[in-house]
């Protein structure tokens, strides 16, 4: 019989090394409440593994008024998790599963990825250590009403937002250009209205939308933040916006139901809400419907003549003037 000697693994503490440790903590949103539950989460991190023997901080990733539902959105979770592909870090700290995440598929996906690296998860407020193998079924029964959780949130908050836009009391997160908001009412930027205004007059007096752009950026008229010179996507925005008669249309788009949460162009799947002398206009209501007009009128023109040469492209626009990143969609043959 052959003789054999067991060989007891050797663990961190037996080796004088301290295990690497990091701390994930988020919050959903930028109120007060939250805010003090994120300062409160970084402290607590920051102290408890201070007189170690065994464990030693090595970082703290923070994600700050970030939605759980969607990884790809917090920029700490995925820089948390290309320090664990390279090595760095060898347990995880988080307060619950539900700021961990609030995606019962994205969860276990990282949580079997992290295992797969040798990286332990310890999730605080319901116990449960990913170092015991038994420990998946939990995470996913966890996981799964922290996802029911979020789902019911986004629910209250979408009939709280619907109550607000039918009664015309709901506030714009961003100003669009020639406005800014003051204690949360849109009031008129005297600057970029006058080129809101110059834009709307040189379009009535014969102007194309390209010359406009040229014009614009020929005087170096300042645009957005987001941007540092003007686009014909831009200027067709300002044009057919219909805040800058002071009137405001709500819920041109809307969020699906299914997760990962999408928006989507209301293009007559929800009710529409128009409400009238919301914020002090710019433009008067006839020149705006005169542009309407007179854009519908070329439009058409345009698409006689040129529907060959059409290209339909998927526009990501700029919450103030529209003009950002466009990408090539299909052909019209």
């Amino acid at each position: 019989m052959p003789t054999v000697t067991v060989i007891q693994p050797i663990i961190a503490a037996e080796q004088n090394t301290k295990i690497r440790c990091a701390a994930y903590c988020r919050v959903s949103s930028d109120s007060e409440d939250q805010l003090n539950s994120f300062m409160a989460q970084t402290r607590y991190y920051s102290q408890v593994f201070k007189d170690s023997e065994t464990e030693e901080l090595i970082d703290i990733y923070a994600d700050e008024g970030i939605t759980g539902t969607r990884e790809d959105k917090r920029d700490e979770f995925q820089r948390m998790l290309k320090d664990c592909r390279r090595g760095k870090i060898d347990r995880i700290y988080t307060k619950s599963i539900s700021r961990f995440a609030r995606n019962t598929k994205d969860c276990l996906k990282s949580v079997r990825e992290l295992k797969a690296l040798g990286i332990t998860i310890f999730f605080e407020k319901e116990n449960i250590d990913t170092a015991n193998m038994t420990d998946e079924m939990m995470i996913t029964i966890m996981g799964g009403l922290a996802q029911e959780e979020s789902t019911s949130i986004s629910q209250n908050m979408r009939w709280s937002i619907k109550k607000r836009m039918e009664n015309g009391t709901f506030e714009l997160s961003c100003p669009p250009y020639g406005y800014i908001k003051e204690n949360g009412k849109l009031v008129v930027d005297p600057a970029q209205a006058q080129t809101v205004q110059n834009i709307f007059s040189w379009y009535l007096s014969g102007y194309g939308i390209i010359s406009i752009v040229n014009r614009l950026n020929h005087f170096n008229t300042p645009c957005c933040k987001r941007s540092n010179k003007w686009h014909m996507f831009g200027v067709t925005y300002i044009l057919t916006n219909e805040k800058y008669t002071g009137n405001t249309m709500f819920q041109k788009t809307y969020s699906g139901t299914t997760l990962p949460i999408q928006r989507y162009k209301n293009n007559g799947e929800r009710n529409k809400y128009y409400a009238v002398n919301t914020h002090p206009a710019i433009v008067s209501q006839d020149d705006f419907d005169k542009v309407q007009a007179l854009m519908s009128e070329k439009g058409e023109i345009f698409y006689k003549t040129e529907k060959q040469k059409c290209v339909l492209r998927k526009i990501m626009k700029c919450g103030q003037c529209g003009s950002t990143y466009i990408r090539k969609k299909s052909r019209d043959k």
